[in-house]
């Protein structure tokens, strides 16, 4: 079975085990906060992708750093994951979480590029353009400013792409005027 379907359905279990406890938002901030730390150190994550390692180490490592910060449903988790010999798939396990969590709670996150910073105005037109969009309820922007797009904007919903820049809108033109067909007849 492919690393990615294992991952969604240990994610899967998680989070119905999760609601059935009624701790579903303790869980999705632990998996955040696990995604953060494997992210932020890069030894952890080739710690728990390293077969050398024995699984009673890996263990041991991730409740001497997630012990007291994480609730304990996640951290028998864990437990489970290792017994399995899956710590491989850990890190995708937390991110398919996280995504599943998203689409449960109709959370859609997106991400917007612009020449300028955004005013408060532009924000909720680019909120409401992605919920008309998507249909979700909530929206989560990321924000990112770069002035190599003279103007207009670059926004990212999943894998969609909508590009209004300046930059690009001149570099289409620019194409076109190299591949203009049209000669003059004199």
């Amino acid at each position: 079975m492919s690393d990615v379907r294992v991952a969604s359905r240990y994610a899967k279990s998680l989070i119905e085990l999760a609601q059935e406890r009624g701790i579903l938002e303790n869980v999705y901030q632990d998996m955040l906060l696990f995604t953060k730390t494997v992210t932020a150190s890069r030894d952890l994550g080739l710690m728990l992708r390293n077969p050398i390692v024995k699984h009673d180490k890996k263990l041991a490592v991730l409740k001497a750093i997630f012990t007291g910060k994480v609730n304990d449903l996640t951290l028998s988790f864990f437990t489970i994951i290792t017994e399995k010999n899956r710590e491989a798939v850990l890190s995708s396990v937390a991110t398919e979480f996280i995504t599943q969590y998203n689409l449960l709670k109709k959370i859609q996150k997106a991400q917007i590029i612009t020449a300028t910073p955004l005013t408060p105005e532009l924000r909720a037109e680019f909120n409401r353009m992605v919920i008309n969009r998507t249909g979700m309820e909530t929206v989560v922007l990321e924000e990112k400013v770069d002035p190599a797009l003279i103007g207009g904007f670059v926004l990212r919903i999943g894998d969609v792409q909508i590009d209004d820049s300046v930059s690009t809108s001149l570099l289409r033109l620019k194409n076109k005027l190299k591949d203009n067909s049209y000669t003059s007849q004199l």
